[in-house]
């Protein structure tokens, strides 16, 4: 076991408190990662906030990259030495999803309880969404691992981890977006401007982006919205629909919000479908009209991290970077220590934050 520093959850809704950890060496197929940076995604906030339950003390963090220290038996492919980041999608291969090239829904559960992660004293430390990347170290399975380019800088890096793809892949993958088609993305938060720069990248003729802020809609302009409108609006559906000539073929949800899950399917042209992202907290329940969506052929698909291949898309994101044609770099608000992670959660909760990144 090596002892190393984690940003531990031991309460919902309770700042994380920084200790010394147990972090078991890999095994079968797995990797262990020095970590350099970890971003933090508003998934870990509503976990540690209880949204969705789960074993505690846990450690969160899934949006991670560093260099890898220890490789288990069995690992292909990766080196000591390699520059990686982390993802939580942990595939087996094997099940019906994985083999029908949906790693993200993989069938093959993973208990984070049974995770390398242990208390000092031997008790259960839950390794959170097969990660536990707030923390120096992380055990991973090989699966969750990409390599990167040597000389990319891991702050930028480990944004490809999570609110990247999520967002990217969800216009390319998901929604299946076509050059000339119009979309409607609301929310233009961390994942909400990656779903705009995939639909730019994707050759969007218009994309509308949708906030409750003026500063955000600023922000979706830079990242290449054509037109924002205020979600605060009576009926922002009408000022998208004005500005687009018509309907969109597809709708990008990016926020947890109810009430933006009520309204994402007036925003939709004949046949066009909504691409749920954002994800509300267990109990909250949406509202639609299935009548309309049934006369006019539209629909809703969920779409968990961009349905990513991760070595199909992430290689192919890296070179976009490298070309200058995705923006990472402008995705970074504020670099801070581990030992301030609370602060910058408090930060991330305050909406004014695209991406706060956490350096080792």
């Amino acid at each position: 076991m090596t002892a190393i520093k984690a940003a531990v959850c031991h309460e919902f809704g309770q700042p994380l408190t920084i200790e010394t950890v147990e972090l078991r060496a890999p095994e079968m197929g797995e990797v262990e990662v020095a970590l350099e940076a970890v971003a933090i995604c508003h998934s870990d906030i509503s976990f540690a906030e209880g949204a969705w339950g789960g074993t505690l003390p846990a450690v969160y963090g899934h949006e991670a990259a560093g260099k890898v220290s220890t490789v288990g038996a069995g690992v292909r492919d990766v080196n000591v030495g390699d520059d990686v980041l982390v993802t939580l999608i942990r595939a087996c291969g094997t099940c019906p999803s994985c083999a029908g090239g949906k790693p993200t829904i993989c069938e093959t559960p993973y208990n984070g309880d049974r995770g390398p992660l242990a208390m000092p004293d031997g008790s259960t430390l839950h390794q959170a969404m097969a990660c536990g990347a707030f923390a120096e170290k992380v055990v991973v399975d090989q699966s969750q691992i990409a390599k990167l380019p040597a000389d990319m800088k891991k702050d930028v890096a480990c944004l490809l981890s999570c609110g990247v793809i999520t967002g990217v892949g969800a216009v390319v993958n998901a929604a299946g977006f076509k050059a000339g088609q119009d979309a409607v993305v609301i929310g233009a938060g961390g994942v909400g401007l990656n779903a705009i720069q995939g639909a730019r990248i994707a050759g969007a003729r218009r994309i509308v982006a949708v906030d409750m802020s003026e500063e955000k809609l600023a922000d979706a302009m830079e990242f290449g919205a054509t037109d924002g409108v205020l979600a605060t609006d009576p009926k922002p559906w009408r000022a998208a629909m004005k500005a687009m000539g018509r309907g969109a073929d597809a709708v990008f949800v990016t926020v947890g919000a109810i009430p933006a899950y009520d309204v994402a399917p007036r925003y939709l042209a004949r046949g066009g479908k909504v691409v749920m992202i954002g994800m509300p907290h267990s109990s909250e329940v949406s509202t639609y009209s299935p009548v309309v969506m049934a006369a006019v052929g539209q629909g809703m698909v969920g779409s968990k991290m961009g349905d990513v291949v991760i070595r199909r898309d992430i290689p192919w994101m890296i070179d976009l970077y490298q070309q200058g044609r995705l923006k990472l770099d402008e995705l970074i608000s504020n670099r801070w220590q581990l030992n301030q992670i609370n602060e910058a959660i408090a930060d991330t909760k305050s909406g004014s934050a695209r991406r706060n990144v956490i350096l080792f």
